[in-house]
């Protein structure tokens, strides 16, 4: 009778599958054609702000076994795959292939983006510059080792704006040649990973000189063919160079992510529920920065984030990078904008986009 009953659920399932690929092929060519109208239109393939709403709309319809996040999850990839069939979609990003910024750009695009692989931070922002169909995307900040630097003073002076983001949970792995740990004299890697890891580094390789590379993905790359050396990098990295995973999730938080900047040319519109970046210098007196926050504080919004940055050309004068919740087109944050104008003595609004998950 087990059997039996085993065998129609599984026919039972069978059918709902044939029907899903019919309902998502009917999607897809519902996209295709979508895909045809923003060409005519000169839109964008991407659209933030749309997508967005889609990834609400479906945690807010499930009502049955599958979690809101399980969901998601599954329509990132349907998202990914219908856009492919809209057109291509160029993104620069830190590489070289099986880096992090690889890895995030899969995760948002699918594995149907065409990567333009940069050696270093500032190259990604000089190839999407150059090239007015590419995208960018950067590394901004860690939950461990805080804010790439590099990132932040390319933002002062990109005419690039930010258009999305997302957040990788990052593991990392010892990767050798041969999947093992014996005579390791050098370990590479990007020293944000090096500083991720680096309580188990000592604990575990102690004598190993640490050499700081571009990317994790470019560590891999050099320790490959060197007996005596091994790097912190991804999964995806030892895939891609033909290495080996000798230990897995050596990163010393387990909560270890990286937030991500999506960077273009065209602001993306409100979503209902996004973020906005910005930098601005005060003039050098006290209470300058208590003044420049007092409208958000008076207009009840709420500050995400802040962080300042020394400015290199004026000593013990800095930027300040903050996040704030609202879209720069939208009341209140565009007249807190306003008036922040008339209290600092730059200003630079970096970009309003959908907020991320658990903000």
């Amino acid at each position: 009778m087990t059997g039996t009953e085993m065998e129609r659920l599984r026919a039972e399932i069978a059918r709902l599958d044939e029907g899903i690929v019919a309902l998502l092929n009917e999607r897809a060519a519902l996209a295709r054609a979508l895909g045809e109208l923003k060409e005519r239109a000169g839109m964008a393939f991407y659209d933030p702000a749309q997508e967005a709403r889609v990834m609400e709309r479906i945690a807010r319809a499930g009502d049955g076994p599958l979690a809101p996040e399980s969901l998601k999850e599954i329509y990132r990839e349907i998202l990914a795959a219908c856009r492919a069939l809209q057109g291509p979609v160029t993104v620069a990003c830190l590489g070289p292939a099986g880096s992090f910024s690889h890895a995030a750009v899969e995760r948002v695009f699918g594995r149907g983006a065409r990567c333009l692989f940069a050696p270093a931070i500032p190259d990604v922002f000089d190839a999407a510059e150059r090239d007015a169909s590419a995208l960018a995307l950067v590394p901004v900040e860690n939950s461990r080792e805080g804010s790439v630097k590099t990132t932040l003073e390319r933002l002062v002076t990109t005419p690039l704006v930010i258009v999305s983001e997302v957040c990788l949970r990052v593991s990392h792995c010892l990767v050798t040649a041969d999947g093992g740990t014996d005579g390791i004299r050098r370990v590479y890697s990007h020293p944000q990973a090096l500083g991720q890891c680096r309580r188990w580094l000592r604990e575990n390789l102690p004598q190993a000189l640490w050499v700081e590379t571009e990317s994790t993905a470019r560590a891999v790359e050099r320790a490959r063919g060197e007996e005596d050396a091994a790097a912190v990098g991804g999964r995806l990295a030892a895939e891609i160079h033909g290495m080996k995973v000798a230990v897995e999730g050596i990163e010393d938080s387990p909560r270890n992510t990286t937030r991500f900047l999506v960077l273009g040319r065209r602001a993306t519109p409100p979503s209902g529920r996004d973020k906005t970046s910005l930098l601005f210098t005060t003039r050098h007196a006290p209470g300058a920065l208590h003044e420049a926050l007092g409208p958000f504080a008076a207009a009840g919004v709420n500050l995400l984030r802040i962080e300042s940055h020394p400015i290199r050309e004026r000593m013990w004068e800095y930027l300040f990078f903050v996040d704030l919740e609202g879209h720069a087109g939208m009341e209140p944050l565009r007249s807190c904008l306003a008036a922040l104008e008339g209290k600092t003595s730059s200003l630079k609004i970096l970009g309003s986009y959908p907020r991320k998950e658990g903000d």
